[in-house]
């Protein structure tokens, strides 16, 4: 092993696996986009590739982390912050089911269960931790908190697609209700408390990804844009509208890996721009959900090009 290896990946942060959020979200809304103006799917296939290659480097890495250093990752999943971020490796296997759906179903349904078994016991742990003797400090609050209870919201997408309705309902309810709870919390942090710190201040665009997602979810289990659909979606879109309010001031901030919470919540509100556009026969959704799959791609690939910038400078994988 390499001393460059030996300095860097003891350090591999478990966020990491946000990439893979956001290159799947970029996935899905490409392939949403090529529905819509009927175009061929040479996109979004060769995204799928791309996300599924660096899906398997990190989880490599990652557990090669997990056989050298356990320590390191035992300290990960014991901080009141960190312990959020495992479910990103969760989630990343539930997108990839949705990646190879059309493709290869038998797969497909193979990383979905993998990824809701995982997920489950994500979510009992995170909610284990927090009920538990111990009071939470309430610094430790903020919207990461969403990723492993509410991050069952998106377990019916392609759940539905393999038949398997109830299961869908009961993560569905489970993400639904905790969404409206975290939610509370997290305001109530925001306005009484002290604000959140500079590195975690681009996690606020987390909060896009619920009523997003919740949307898509409704969708596929009802099978139509209802009243609570629209609930779901104009709430998106007004917390959409609060983070471009709250950009300038995110401009001004260093880069942080945590810049990525940006990609996979604004790549799913452009899908559901999109569907909303197809179900609900409003051709303008359909060209605003296009503008804003423009908007996710030059995100994404900024995001990408700093990444790979602060890697090739040491500025990842360092000891906070």
């Amino acid at each position: 092993m390499t001393e460059n290896t030996e300095g860097r990946l003891p350090n591999l942060p478990v966020p990491l696996f946000a990439t893979v959020m956001g290159m799947a979200g970029l996935t899905l809304a490409w392939r949403t986009g090529e529905i819509v103006w009927d175009g061929p799917t040479t996109i979004s296939a060769a995204l799928t590739g791309l996300t599924t290659v660096l899906f398997i480097f990190l989880a490599i890495a990652y557990l090669s982390k997990l056989k050298g250093w356990p320590d390191k990752v035992k300290e990960e999943f014991n901080h009141p912050v960190k312990l959020n971020f495992f479910a990103a490796t969760s989630i990343s296997v539930i997108l990839l089911s949705m990646l190879w759906l059309p493709v290869a179903e038998g797969t497909a349904l193979a990383l979905w269960i993998v990824g809701v078994i995982a997920h489950l016991l994500l979510t009992l742990v995170a909610m284990a931790r927090w009920t538990g003797s111990q009071p939470m400090p309430i610094e430790s609050i903020n919207p990461a908190w969403f990723i492993p209870v509410v991050g069952n919201i998106l377990i019916p997408l392609p759940g539905v697609a393999f038949g398997l309705i109830e299961l869908s309902w009961f993560f569905f309810s489970i993400g639904l209700v905790f969404w409206i709870v975290l939610m509370t919390l997290v305001f109530y942090r925001f306005i009484f408390h002290d604000p959140l710190p500079e590195r975690m201040m681009p996690t606020l665009a987390i909060l896009l990804a619920p009523p997003a997602v919740g949307f898509l979810a409704w969708l596929e289990l009802t099978g139509e844009v209802d009243a609570f659909a629209r609930i779901l979606y104009y709430i998106g879109a007004f917390l959409f509208l609060l983070l471009l309010v709250r950009l300038p001031a995110f401009f001004r901030l260093p880069f942080f890996l945590s810049w990525w919470a940006y990609s996979f919540p604004v790549a799913a509100f452009s899908i559901a721009t999109m569907r909303f556009g197809m179900h609900g026969e409003m051709p303008l959704m359909e060209t605003l959900g296009v503008i804003l799959l423009a908007l996710t791609t030059i995100l994404i690939v900024g995001l990408a090009l700093r990444t790979l910038k602060a890697a090739r400078a040491g500025e990842i994988c360092k000891p906070e």
